[in-house]
């Protein structure tokens, strides 16, 4: 039942006399303590704030002295008092409230500067379970919500990112803080115990396997603002969720000018890619465009495995997103300086190599502490109208499957590995998927396409394109392999990729007219395995 209210108008200018402290993160704390006291402000605070506070030669009463209570319970028990909560909680104005705060001895506080237990990285840092628990703030959260919803007469402050604007509110208002400045804070305080929440559910589902929790909620701090979304009349910004998974958002940019809204998703999908190839094995290159792969490329060196990626259509790799297996090198570095590049990304770049990169000024380069585990668990979401749609992360390799072969020949050594790596891509790109594989390299990639016969076509007549650019006799498709991210459901598909010079094929299956197909593929002296799972991506 909703509270109905009493239509007290809110001041604009409150005075703050009293503050009250107790934070996790101390970056700045001094200097908001000092402040504060320079201008009269009583602090009190809690535990090791209190302590930092009081080492800097400051006056601060302890929360307990204010409650009469001492913290109990290893610090669990603390502020969850009447004298701290009626004094945040209290509307001044209200003959009802001011006689309950005579009556009980309840000083009101005016300024409340809270950051909260660091429970996301103590999540995603892979601590235990019991300080995994630990580190789920109680009070902290209370005493924000509280002062958030009586920001008429409280300011929160839950970022030290403001402190600066606290005080040179105070020092332009003689003391006061605004109303407008108060809701502005408040609303900063409710997102951050909204985003603080979400991790705490989001961990306890994914701790207990509860695949589909009755509420969900995502959360993250923002990060980089973009200068527009996928398109210039769009707003957009990038929320951080404090996931350590290696990648975009976890990246340090060595050099270049502020990513765009497509280029951190060209660069997530990019990544993500080539992580399908392990390092230990092989380099591989990745070259994404509109996030859909226009080429990648194994090979001994990542010198090599570009030169392959690019092969593959270089019309479309002018302007694209480049990543890397492997820290990227001299030798490669100075090919991909050759063209026009948005950003390249790597686990890694020697000093020779980003000397090279340096003379690109708007090239954008990123280097992670590693390469994303594409068979880590995770989730991926979508907004729709009205709600959001959330899944698993699709984390099933090629490797770990148990191929079928369904026709009479089988793949020669040889097409089995170009099998696996057409597969390997192929669950990167946007469905309907077509992706053709030569020697260990993309040869013609069909994307996006409504129909899985005009992939195959728009595949093989790229590969066409990129031949007659090279000089080439004929399309690289010619004694190539064929991977399709879900089933044929007609022989035509398959046809077309014979037609284009396919030799063996990879699929789901799963039709109603496999065996049609499967007959279409005997016919023609085609090798096909079946994998039995499949890689749509829209």
């Amino acid at each position: 039942m909703a509270v109905a209210a009493k239509n007290i108008p809110a001041p604009d200018l409150v005075p703050v006399r009293r503050a009250l402290l107790s934070v996790s993160d101390k970056t700045g704390l001094e200097a908001l303590a000092r402040g504060l006291a320079d201008k009269g402000v009583e602090l009190i605070s809690t535990g090791g704030t209190a302590k930092a506070i009081a080492a800097s030669g400051l006056a601060v009463q302890d929360v307990s002295d204010v409650t009469g209570f001492p913290e109990i319970m290893d610090g669990r028990v603390k502020t969850l008092h009447p004298l701290v909560h009626g004094g945040l909680l209290a509307v001044r104005d209200d003959p009802e409230h001011a006689e309950a705060m005579q009556a009980h001895g309840i000083a009101p506080i005016d300024l409340v500067v809270i950051n909260l237990y660091p429970f996301e990285q103590v999540r995603f840092s892979g601590g235990d379970y019991a300080s995994t628990v630990e580190n789920i703030d109680i009070g902290g959260p209370a005493m924000v919500r509280a002062s958030a919803k009586n920001h008429a007469y409280v300011a929160i402050v839950t970022d030290p990112a403001d402190y600066e604007a606290v005080l040179a509110a105070l020092e332009m208002n003689e003391g006061k803080l605004s109303l407008e400045f108060r809701k502005k804070l408040a609303a900063k305080a409710f997102a951050r115990t909204a985003a603080y929440d979400a991790a705490i559910s989001g961990w306890f589902a994914e701790t207990l396997d509860i695949e589909h929790p009755a509420w969900r909620a995502f959360g993250g701090h923002l990060g980089p603002l973009m200068r527009y979304g996928e398109n210039p009349h769009q707003q957009a910004g990038f929320y951080l969720s404090g996931d350590t998974r290696p990648g975009v958002a976890t990246a340090t940019q060595i050099q270049g000018k502020q990513l765009s809204y497509n280029n951190i998703n060209d660069t997530d999908a990019a990544f993500e890619l080539v992580a399908e190839f392990d390092p230990k094995r092989t380099a591989a290159v990745a070259i994404i465009k509109h996030a859909n792969p226009c080429g990648v490329g194994e090979a001994a060196t990542l010198k090599e495995a570009y030169a392959k990626a690019l092969a593959c259509d270089p019309v479309s790799a002018f302007g694209g997103i480049v990543a890397l297996n492997r820290p990227l090198d001299a030798a490669a570095a100075e090919e991909m300086a050759k063209i026009f590049t948005e950003v390249i990304i790597a686990p890694g770049a020697s000093e020779e190599a980003r000397a090279i990169i340096a003379a690109k000024k708007n090239l954008r380069l990123l280097v992670t502490d590693g390469l994303p585990d594409p068979r880590a668990p995770g989730l991926a979401a979508k907004t729709v109208s009205g709600g959001l749609l959330v899944q698993s992360r699709d984390n099933g390799m090629v490797d770990d499957l148990d191929l079928k072969v369904v026709t009479k020949r089988a793949p020669s050594e040889t097409e089995l590995a170009d099998l696996k790596f057409a597969f390997r891509v192929a669950k990167h790109v946007k469905s309907n998927a077509i992706v053709y594989v030569k020697d260990g390299a993309t040869v013609g990639v069909g994307a996006g396409q409504m129909s899985r016969v005009d992939s195959a076509r728009i595949a093989a007549r790229k590969a066409e394109d990129a031949a007659k650019a090279a000089g080439l006799a004929e399309p690289q498709t010619r004694g190539s392999v064929v991977a399709s991210d879900a089933f044929f459901p007609f022989a035509d598909g398959l046809l077309s990729a014979v037609e284009a010079g396919a030799t063996a094929v990879i699929q789901p299956g799963g039709s109603m007219r496999d065996e049609e197909v499967i007959a279409a593929a005997d016919e023609h002296g085609i090798a096909m395995v079946f994998t039995g799972m499949r890689h749509f991506r829209h």
